[in-house]
């Protein structure tokens, strides 16, 4: 992909003085072949805005997807062994959009979304200080879904990306295909679920929580690349979704997960990390954390749920990947004991117990010293507190009674 022509998009929220709008929206419908057989397909809008120095000032471009792009063949490719899939949308003067995948059997993903732009091109972005060729990786996506199936999601979903922000809609995507369509199997994101309107019903309200009996056991999970852990992770998880059944009724799932069942797989980079957890058949559930080279911080940036459940519509979906948890160090651990709600989207959580996770620097199969989380600190801090507060009341009533018995001598005298 590196030496593609075309311009590629990136994500993220920005401080702007003027906007430059180039176009609107339009649906683009990408294909992927190897000879005459599909191997990816992709039907979807998409719409970028791009910060960049201006002779004026700072500026922002909105750019969309148009219906006219096309897949460039040289970049393009359904993979091989050691080769990732590709699909690049190349469009204007010089710009193009990329996908990368991978797939462990089960499920596939979006592994990275690159945006590139050419500054050079006066019509997207006029009185621009530079003319240079950007290019921007994103590895924070969370778009997955079941090997056979298509991945729809027709809400809105907006990515961030340094300077940039990107917004998809209207999408409908497929890897690793086994025929030359769509499959009619879709994995449907969670905002669809709640937000693409159904027919009237009567209002019902919520059926009652279910309660695990428990809190959910701690399982140790790590990555392996290269034949070396590159990323640790001890915790105990327990998953709260929201969902209409079949009936349009609301129903609220705690799930615990059984580290007994669950494996554990992901990747290592120098900047991204992923740790993909899949229990049988029934569920997938991928952390993204993210370090910033700068300030050598890391943090948990995205999160994605694929679910097969009893009574949940197949291959129910959950994605964020503009999340900002479990911020730590590089060379520590991040460490939490006291339970915490991580809060993916409005129906879907995450609540972690005796967690701790090192996503980056791990030199050995044990845990660098932790950084502890606040709720953790602020336990601590507690029976200090109160020690002080009795030692310090103690001390008040001993003070208190030598003054007293100092007085009460005070009107004798001696004989």
């Amino acid at each position: 992909f590196i030496t593609f022509r075309p311009f590629i998009i990136f994500i993220t929220f920005i401080t702007f003085t003027s906007f430059i709008t180039f176009t609107s929206s339009h649906l683009a419908t990408l294909e992927v072949k190897d000879g005459n057989s599909t191997c990816i397909k992709a039907e979807l809008s998409a719409v970028f805005s791009i910060s960049y120095n201006a002779s004026s000032g700072a500026r922002t471009a909105v750019v969309s997807l148009p219906d006219g792009a096309s897949v460039d063949p040289g970049s393009s490719s359904c993979g091989s062994e050691g080769s990732a899939p590709w699909l690049v949308a190349v469009f204007g003067s010089g710009h193009a959009l990329g996908l990368s995948f991978s797939s462990n059997g089960s499920v596939y993903s979006v592994t990275n979304l690159t945006l590139q732009y050419n500054l050079s091109d006066a019509a997207v972005f006029p009185e621009a200080n530079s003319s240079d060729v950007v290019t921007v990786v994103s590895a924070s996506v969370g778009i997955s879904a079941p090997v056979n199936s298509t991945y729809r999601c027709l809400s809105s979903a907006m990515f961030r990306l340094d300077t940039a922000n990107l917004t998809f809609s209207d999408m409908r995507l497929q890897a690793y295909m086994s025929g030359d369509d769509l499959s009619p199997n879709e994995s449907v994101c969670l905002a669809d679920q709640t937000t693409t309107p159904a027919p009237p019903r009567p209002t019902t309200a919520p059926g009652p929580v279910p309660t695990p009996a428990g809190p959910p056991e701690r399982g140790m999970y790590n990555v392996t690349q290269n034949n070396t852990v590159c990323l640790l992770a001890h915790m105990g998880l327990q998953l709260n979704l929201t969902y209409s059944d079949a009936q349009n009724k609301t129903i609220q799932d705690v799930v615990n997960v059984n580290p007994d069942l669950t494996s554990s797989s992901g990747s290592c980079d120098a900047n991204t990390a992923t740790l993909v957890l899949t229990q049988e058949q029934s569920t997938t559930l991928s952390f993204t954390f993210t370090l910033n080279s700068t300030s050598n911080k890391y943090h948990l940036s995205g999160v994605s749920l694929v679910v097969n459940w009893p009574n949940v519509p197949a291959n129910t979906s959950a994605v964020n990947s503009s999340l900002n948890y479990l911020r730590s160090s590089l060379g520590h651990s991040y460490m939490c004991n006291s339970e915490q709600t991580l809060v993916v989207l409005p129906t879907f959580s995450i609540n972690t117990f005796k967690l701790q996770v090192q996503p980056f620097g791990v030199t050995t199969t044990q845990f660098s010293s932790a950084e502890e989380c606040q709720v953790d600190q602020d336990q601590m801090l507690i029976p200090i507190v109160v020690g002080a507060a009795l030692s310090g009341l103690v001390l008040i009533v001993l003070v208190a009674y030598l003054i007293g018995r100092k007085r009460s001598h005070a009107g004798y005298q001696t004989i």
